[in-house]
């Protein structure tokens, strides 16, 4: 038993076992006060009720033989017997043939009593104080959000594997579920949201051997996170490194970097080819015939994929033109429009011969990328005004209003007191992406997408710190549904999102209205930018040792950062160079990655040697 969600799985599985179709679980404290799970299966006699306390004593196996014929999720007779070992347990069960039902108590692993007891038809198992006698076991656990996530996930995985028995799901006082009996379509889109259904695309293929049958989603479902995620084998849910890169890698096509798809599938084999008692959790299986599995898949997955997406099949004989010649085109486009894989805007493109007349941004993208017209420097704000004309640009003298701060490269940056003026600043743009202007000692180039970051995340944080966020109030509020999950992440982060600049009212039946955004956000789709938030503070969650604060804030960022590949005007750029030496640290983006690099002549010139 490691968390909550340990206990909240064992006691899942038992009802399942026991042939229950409706399903009801309670929780207090994401199940460190109170686990409640109550089933209307065939019960327990009063000879089986103690004995299911017993370690190793189990009601599931009669024979040998049924070692290798395991069809049901328990086997091996520990998990009753571990949790009672380490909380309060009550149990009240009644078979339908019996005329009054019994309770069973147990307390540490100490028996307290047994007695007759008024009960429905089934069994319910209440587990209370969970870990109060292994006070390391207990200060170990994560938050209450935190812990009700997990919860969510094993209560997913028995609600996808098991469409047809009814499941609630109430969590202090409030109601999270309500799942009555459906079919697996139905059943995703109450546990995800209605927008999947339409989405969803089902196969089923069999062999002699194995069986395959489940959803897939359309690659406009995907997500910066995994999660969403389930593999079944014989209804039982386990992970497999290698079939989820199997799926993965037949959606790349489709998907960004670091996105994931939906995908429930479920496999039906013998007993006798898979062995699920490799792992402690039984979280991992073993195959008989891994390669047989995974070739299956690979070509289940991808023909229903192909057939949604309706992927046109090329044949060179078709083409009026040779093969040969199609491979010169091919690179020669490569050659002058760089990687056609990589979405970016290219340099060499007809658009950017056409942009040749200066356009004056709007006001949104002004705040968006810089302060704007009618903006004032002040004497801390480091500019790096170049001048000259023709081909050749050099820095400004220094004079009296000017002063160096050392770079993090040794690269003197010229500061200069008031805004120079437009006409004797000169930036170019590389490739829709680095931001380049000419120094004393050589060049310097910038990441636009990064140090657009680091401004955002400087700003966030000191707006939260002030407690005075600049919010856009929306002129028609913004209705979101959420899965439980998302819903229970959102109310977790909300004090922090608000002092950011959000302005988002909670409601019931896991829903939220977005009233106001940070102004650093462009107003086009809100609800999609405080979902994408949420995805982006997932993803940290796994992998940055950082705050919460600052998890809300890296991710804010990095959803209102300009893009790579967006085209910049002279007057954004210069807006983007003086907010950014404008911050804290300047030359590292919130990662730690650089957002300027500095060449000097002399490694321009070793280039060329």
């Amino acid at each position: 038993m490691q968390r909550p969600a340990s206990v909240v799985k064992e006691l899942l599985d038992n009802a399942i076992d026991a042939g229950a179709d409706h399903i009801t679980v309670v929780l207090q404290n994401a199940g460190r006060t109170l686990i409640q799970v109550r089933d209307n299966g065939c019960g327990m006699s009063p000879q089986d009720l103690p004995l299911c306390f017993l370690r190793h004593a189990t009601s599931k196996l009669s024979t040998v033989e049924d070692l290798l014929d395991i069809r049901t999720l328990g086997f091996r007779g520990e998990a009753m017997a571990s949790i009672a070992s380490v909380s309060h347990v009550t149990v009240t069960t009644k078979r339908f043939e019996d005329e009054s039902g019994l309770e069973y108590e147990i307390r540490g692993g100490e028996e307290a009593g047994l007695r007759p007891a008024a009960s429905d038809n089934g069994t319910s198992v209440t587990v209370r104080n969970l870990f109060f006698n292994v006070p390391a076991r207990r200060a170990f656990l994560k938050t209450d959000a935190t812990e009700f996530r997990h919860i969510l996930l094993t209560f997913h995985q028995a609600a996808l594997a098991w469409p047809e028995i009814a499941f609630d799901l109430d969590a202090d006082g409030e109601i999270v579920y309500r799942l009555a009996s459906s079919d697996m379509e139905s059943r995703v889109a109450e546990l995800f949201g209605k927008s999947y259904k339409a989405s969803l695309i089902p196969l089923a293929e069999s062999t002699s051997m194995v069986r395959i049958r489940g959803l897939l989603s359309d690659p406009k479902l995907a997500k910066k996170t995994r999660g969403e995620q389930f593999l079944f084998i014989n209804r039982r849910p386990f992970y497999h490194r290698h079939l989820n890169y199997v799926i993965q890698e037949i959606y790349r096509d489709w998907l960004g970097q670091n996105e994931y798809p939906f995908f429930a599938l479920y496999y039906e084999v013998d007993p006798e080819g898979v062995d699920v008692n490799v792992h402690p959790t039984k979280q991992e299986i073993k195959f008989e015939d891994e390669r047989m599995i995974s070739t299956f898949t690979r070509s289940v997955v991808k023909k229903a994929l192909n057939e949604h997406m309706r992927v046109p099949v090329w044949n060179p004989a078709d083409s009026d033109m040779p093969l040969s010649d199609v491979s010169k085109q091919d690179r020669l486009r490569k050659l002058f429009e760089g990687d056609s894989d990589s979405g970016k805007q290219h340099a060499y493109s007809q658009d950017n011969f056409r942009n040749t007349r200066k356009r004056v941004p709007s006001d949104s993208s002004l705040r968006l990328y810089g302060e704007g017209p009618g903006s004032t420097d002040t004497d801390n704000r480091l500019n790096t005004a170049v001048s000259g004309g023709g081909g050749s640009h050099e820095l400004s003298p220094e004079g009296d209003s000017a002063r160096r701060v050392q770079g993090s490269e040794g690269e003197p940056w010229p500061v200069r007191k008031g805004r120079t003026h437009l006409s004797e600043t000169r930036f170019s743009q590389i490739h829709n992406q680095y931001i380049i202007s000419q120094t004393r000692n050589g060049m310097l180039i910038m990441d636009q997408h990064a140090a657009h970051k680091r401004i955002i995340y400087e700003k966030v944080l000191n707006e939260a710190e002030s407690g005075l966020p600049s919010t856009q109030q929306l002129l028609f509020p913004i209705s979101i549904n959420f899965s439980a999950s998302d819903f229970s992440l959102l109310k977790e982060l909300h004090p922090v999102i608000t002092r950011m600049g959000f302005n988002v009212q909670l409601l019931s039946g896991n829903s939220a209205m977005i009233l106001g955004v940070p102004s650093d956000i462009r107003l086009d789709n809100e609800q999609h930018v405080l979902e994408s938030i949420m995805e982006q503070y997932k993803m940290m969650s796994r992998s940055l040792s950082l705050d919460e604060k600052q998890r809300v804030a890296l991710a804010i960022a990095n959803k209102a950062a300009i893009p790579r590949g967006k085209k910049l005007t002279g007057e954004e750029m210069e807006a983007l160079v003086d907010k950014l030496f404008a911050c804290q640290d300047p030359f590292r983006d919130p990662l730690g990655k650089r957002t300027i690099r500095s060449l000097s002549v002399d490694d321009l010139r070793a280039m060329f040697r």
